[in-house]
């Protein structure tokens, strides 16, 4: 007759599984690196994105009204304006603003959360 075989235990099968999931999960400096760069991507668009609009908004007013220089002028700075608000925004949701993690809580007011935007 054919013997039977017991079935490991399951504190094996655990040890198993802990060792195959520490095989496959990404190093700690290798997932903060990959959500930098994320950042720095989102960084980058945001500053693109702003001063990108803001000029082509500025340049058709100027074909619309006629000012040539003044509302591309005038739309690159607000523009820049607004892309550097978003940037910040960025970097205080990442933890990284001039506050650090604590601007991240939201402040308490006599009636609970008082929400900042």
């Amino acid at each position: 007759m054919a013997e039977k075989k017991t079935p490991p235990s399951l504190e094996a099968l655990e040890a198993r599984l802990r060792e195959a999931r520490a095989e496959q999960s990404p190093a700690p400096a290798q997932v903060s690196s990959h959500r930098q760069m994320g950042i720095a991507y989102r960084v980058l668009i945001e500053m693109i994105a702003g001063v990108g609009i803001g000029a082509m908004i500025g340049w058709w007013l100027d074909g619309w009204f006629g000012t040539r220089p003044v509302l591309l002028l005038t739309m690159l700075i607000v523009g820049f304006a607004a892309a550097m608000r978003n940037v910040l925004r960025v970097v205080r949701a990442a933890g990284g603003g001039a506050g650090g993690a604590e601007e991240n809580q939201p402040r308490q007011g006599p009636d609970g959360p008082v929400d900042r935007e």
